[in-house]
C-alpha cells in the first residue's frame, strides 16, 4: 500500500472517531471536575441568603460547572434585586468554595411628584410601575417617566416634559425619586382647513375626523395619535369610494393660541369594477354565487368590497358544507376600459361532515340543555345556516355571556368535530328595589328568580334550563304576588309546561284610567309545543276571581254594574312565528303572535265571551346598528250565551307608555259620560313605528310615530279615525335597571279634552 493510501485511511478513521473522542474527553473532564464544598453569599443587606440560594441551581456537594454558574448569574439579575452579580472561585482541601458577591439596587423610599396641576397625583402614580418600597434602577425610573409622558399626551398635553432625579438618603441603601413635570398647558385646535378634495365634501371629511375645532361644546384638544388615526380614517373612506391611489397628509401649524390643521388630499383616479368572472365552481351554481355578491360591474371598486364578496362566496360554500373551500380574488386594471377586472378563483375541496360535537365552558348548565338547541348533529354534513341558527337559539336562552362555534380535525380527512364554547352568565339572582312608571306610579319589589333552575339538583338547583320566579311587588297604585314555574322540555320533548299562581290589585286613580278598585286572584296551567324552529303553538287554562269595588259615585250605571265578584274560567290557544335574530335585542326578523281565549261555555265561570289578541312586529337593521321596528296590535272580543257585555277588566284599552304615547293612560277609546274615565271597548288597533339609534353601549335615542283607537263594539272596528302621535325618547341601561323616557305629542285631541298637550312617559324598574 502506498504512503498516500495509508494517509487517506488514517484521515478517514480520524474523521469517523474524532467527535466521539471529543465527547469522551469533555465527559471525562466533567466527571473529574472538583466538587463544590461550600456556597457563600456576600454583599446582600435586604435580600436574604435563602432567597438568593433559591434562585440558583448550583448546590454544595455537587460538581463545579461553569455553565450552571453562568445561568445562575442570569437568574439573579432577572430578579431585579441587584445591580451587579460576581462569582469568585476558591479551591481548598475540602473542595471548591463558590462566593456570589452581589450589590443590591437601592430601595425607593419615597416618590415625590412636582409640577402636576391638571392631572391628579393619584392618577399619575397609578399609571407607573414603580412603587415605594421596591428596588429601583435607571431603567425603571426612565420607563416611569415615559408612561407619565404618554398619560399627558392622551390628556392633550402633547408639549409636556417629564424628567427625574434620584437622591440617595442618609439611612442605608435608600433613594428618593423626584418626578418633575412641566405641563405647559393643553394645545387646542383653532381651525381645520381642507385642500385638494374635489369629490368628497369638506363637511364629510371633517365629520370623519375625531379631532375637532375648539368651540363652545368641544374642547378641541390636539393629540398626535388621534391625528394619525384621522389620516387613516380619511384614507380608508376614500378607498371605499374607489380612490385606490389616495394620499392624505395633515400639516400642523403651531401658533401662540393653538394649532391650525390643514388636511391635504391627493385624490388620484377613481376606479370602477369591470368584468367579473368566477372560476373553479363545479358543485355550486354561478347564479347562487352571483346572488350572494354585492359588487356588480360598473360599481365603485375598492379592495374592501372585493374581500367582502370573497367572504360572501365562501359563506355560500360553507352553508353547503364546503368548509375547506378557498376563494382567491385577483384584480387588475384593464388598460382598454380603464376599469378593474376581477376574477374569483374557487377551490371547492370536499364536503365536511360532523364527526362529534364537543361542549366546552359550561359549568352549571348540563350538556343536553345545550345540545337540544343545536340544529346540527353528528353525522350531518356541515351546514353554516344550521350553525348560525344554533347560535341564535343558544343566545335566546339568556344563559350565556359568550357563545363561540369552531371546528377541529376529525379522524378522517373530511370529518370535523364541532366545538361549542360557552361562557355562562348569571342566571339566578335575588333582586329588590323600586322604581317609578307613569302606569304604576311608585313601586317596590322583591324578586327571587333562577332562569336555569333544576329541581332535581339539590346541591345548586341549577343546570336544567327551567325557570322559577317568586315575586312580590308593592306600589302606590298596584300590588302583585306571583309564583311561576316553567319547564321548557318535558319528557325530553320540545314541549313546555308552565304553572302560575298570582294575586294582583289596582287602586282607584283617575290619572291612569281606573275609576274603581280591582283585585284579581288566579292561576294558569300552560303547555306550549315547538313544532319547528320558528313555529310554536300553545294551550292554557286560566281561572280567576275578579273583585270590583269602590266605583266612583259620579259614574254611570253602566260602570256601576261592574261592581261585585266574578269568576272567570277560560281556555286559551296561541300560535306564534318568530324569526328574530335575538329576542332580547332584535335587529332583524319578524314575529307574529296570536291568542284566542274562550271564557265560560264548556269551561264554566260567570261570563261567556271570546277574546282574540294579535301582534305583528318586523325589524329592519339600518346603519351603525340602528333599527327600525314596525309593530301592529289588534284585539277583538265577542259575547255569547246570556252574557251581554264584556267585563271592563277584560276590555281593550289604549293610550299611554305602552300603546300610543302622548296621551294619558287608557284614555283613547270609549269613556264614561259622567266621569270621563275610560271604560274600554271590544275592538282595538295600535300601530307603532320606532327608530332607535345607539349613541353608546348603554344609551339609545329613539323617535317614533304611534297611532291607534279602541271601539266600543267589535263591529265598529276601523269605523272611525285613529288617534296618532309623534315623539322622541331615550333608552338607557343603568346599574339600577333599564330606563325608558319618551315624550309624545298628540296629533289629535284626547277624548274629553279640549286642547292637545304633550306628555312624558318614563319607566324605571328592576333595581338591586
Amino acid at each position: 500500500m502506498t504512503s498516500a493510501g495509508s494517509r487517506f485511511i488514517i484521515l478517514k478513521i480520524m474523521r469517523t472517531f474524532f467527535p466521539y473522542l471529543l465527547l469522551f474527553f469533555f465527559s471525562f473532564q466533567g466527571y473529574c471536575a472538583e466538587g463544590v464544598f461550600r456556597i457563600d453569599i456576600k454583599g446582600n443587606e435586604i435580600v436574604s441568603d435563602a432567597t438568593i440560594i433559591s434562585r440558583i441551581k448550583l448546590r454544595a456537594g455537587g460538581r463545579y460547572n461553569e455553565n450552571i454558574i453562568n445561568q445562575d448569574i442570569k437568574n439573579l439579575f432577572a430578579t431585579g434585586f441587584f445591580e451587579t452579580v460576581e462569582v469568585e472561585k476558591e479551591v481548598t482541601k475540602e473542595g471548591v468554595v463558590i462566593t456570589f458577591r452581589v450589590r443590591e439596587k437601592p430601595i425607593l423610599k419615597k416618590i415625590v411628584i412636582e409640577g402636576a396641576r391638571f392631572i391628579r397625583k393619584k392618577q399619575i402614580l397609578e399609571s407607573i410601575d414603580i412603587k415605594e418600597g421596591s428596588f429601583i434602577d435607571e431603567y425603571t425610573i426612565k420607563e416611569a417617566t415615559r408612561k407619565i409622558k404618554d398619560l399627558y399626551d392622551k390628556k392633550g398635553f402633547s408639549q409636556a416634559e417629564v424628567s427625574y432625579e434620584l437622591s440617595p438618603l442618609k439611612t442605608g441603601n435608600e433613594v428618593e425619586a423626584r418626578l418633575i413635570i412641566s405641563e405647559k398647558g393643553i394645545i387646542k385646535v383653532r381651525d381645520v382647513f381642507v385642500k385638494g378634495n374635489h369629490t368628497i365634501s369638506k363637511t364629510k371629511i371633517l365629520r370623519l375626523m375625531k379631532i375637532k375645532k375648539a368651540w363652545l361644546f368641544n374642547r378641541g384638544i390636539f393629540k398626535e395619535e388621534v391625528l394619525r388615526d384621522d389620516m387613516r380614517r380619511i384614507t380608508d373612506f376614500y378607498k371605499l369610494q374607489g380612490f385606490g391611489d389616495i394620499e392624505v397628509t395633515i400639516d400642523v401649524e403651531h401658533r401662540p393660541r393653538g394649532v391650525y390643521l390643514t388636511v391635504k388630499v391627493d385624490e388620484g383616479m377613481r376606479y370602477y369594477a369591470g368584468d367579473i368572472k368566477i372560476e373553479g365552481n363545479k358543485e355550486v351554481s354561478l347564479a347562487a354565487i352571483l346572488e350572494a355578491m354585492r359588487l356588480k360591474e360598473g360599481d365603485t371598486f375598492s379592495e374592501q368590497a372585493v374581500y367582502a364578496d370573497s367572504s360572501l362566496i365562501r359563506q355560500v360554500y360553507v352553508d353547503r358544507g364546503y368548509i375547506f373551500s378557498r376563494v382567491e380574488p385577483l384584480s387588475f386594471l384593464n388598460p382598454e376600459t380603464k376599469k378593474v377586472d376581477i376574477t374569483y378563483r374557487i377551490v371547492e375541496n370536499e364536503i365536511a361532515y360532523i364527526e362529534g360535537i364537543d361542549i366546552k365552558g359550561n359549568i352549571k348548565t348540563r350538556d343536553k340543555i345545550i345540545r337540544r338547541e343545536l340544529r346540527i348533529n353528528p353525522g350531518d354534513r356541515f351546514d353554516g345556516k344550521a350553525v348560525r341558527r344554533s347560535k341564535e337559539r343558544l343566545e335566546n336562552l339568556g344563559f350565556f355571556e359568550e357563545i363561540r362555534f369552531g371546528t377541529e380535525p376529525g379522524s378522517k380527512a373530511n370529518n370535523v368535530d364541532l366545538i361549542v364554547d360557552v361562557k355562562e352568565a348569571k342566571t339566578g339572582y335575588f333582586s329588590f328595589g323600586g322604581g317609578y312608571s307613569t302606569i304604576d306610579a311608585f313601586i317596590g319589589f322583591v324578586e327571587l328568580r333562577q332562569r336555569n333552575f333544576d329541581y332535581r339538583n339539590f346541591s345548586t338547583f341549577t343546570g336544567a334550563g327551567q325557570d322559577l320566579t317568586l315575586m312580590l311587588s308593592l306600589g302606590s297604585l298596584t300590588d302583585r304576588y306571583q309564583l311561576s314555574f316553567t319547564n321548557p322540555w318535558i319528557f325530553d320533548m320540545p314541549v313546555s309546561l308552565g304553572l302560575d299562581g298570582y294575586k294582583k290589585g289596582h287602586r282607584r286613580d283617575d290619572d291612569v284610567g281606573y275609576a274603581f278598585e280591582q283585585s284579581i286572584k288566579g292561576g294558569v296551567v300552560r303547555l306550549k309545543s315547538e313544532i319547528s324552529d320558528y313555529w310554536k303553538i300553545g294551550l292554557a287554562y286560566r281561572f280567576e276571581e275578579v273583585k270590583i269595588t269602590d266605583i266612583i259615585t259620579e259614574a254611570t250605571q253602566e260602570l256601576k254594574n261592574e261592581e261585585g265578584v266574578t269568576d272567570l274560567s277560560s281556555g286559551e290557544f296561541s300560535i306564534s312565528f318568530d324569526t328574530r335574530d335575538n329576542i332580547f335585542s332584535p335587529s332583524r326578523g319578524f314575529v307574529f303572535q296570536g291568542t284566542l281565549n274562550g271564557f265560560g261555555g264548556p269551561f264554566g265561570g260567570d261570563r261567556d265571551f271570546t277574546k282574540y289578541f294579535g301582534r305583528f312586529s318586523i325589524y329592519f337593521p339600518i346603519v351603525n346598528e340602528s333599527v327600525i321596528e314596525l309593530k301592529v296590535r289588534t284585539g277583538f272580543a265577542e259575547t255569547f250565551s246570556d252574557t251581554e257585555k264584556i267585563p271592563i277588566y277584560e276590555r281593550f284599552f289604549a293610550g299611554g307608555a305602552s300603546t300610543v304615547r302622548g296621551y294619558r293612560e287608557r284614555k283613547i277609546g270609549p269613556i264614561d259620560t259622567a266621569t270621563e274615565d275610560p271604560i274600554g271597548g271590544e275592538a282595538m288597533f295600535v300601530g307603532n313605528l320606532e327608530y332607535t339609534y345607539p349613541l353608546a353601549d348603554f344609551l339609545k335615542v329613539a323617535t317614533f310615530f304611534d297611532t291607534g283607537e279602541v271601539w266600543k263594539r267589535s263591529n265598529d272596528f276601523l269605523s272611525s279615525g285613529l288617534k296618532s302621535s309623534i315623539g322622541i325618547g331615550l333608552r338607557v341601561k343603568t346599574p339600577i335597571g333599564p330606563v325608558s323616557i319618551d315624550y309624545g305629542w298628540p296629533l289629535d285631541k284626547e277624548p274629553g279634552e279640549e286642547e292637545k298637550e304633550g306628555r312624558f312617559h318614563f319607566n324605571i324598574s328592576r333595581a338591586f
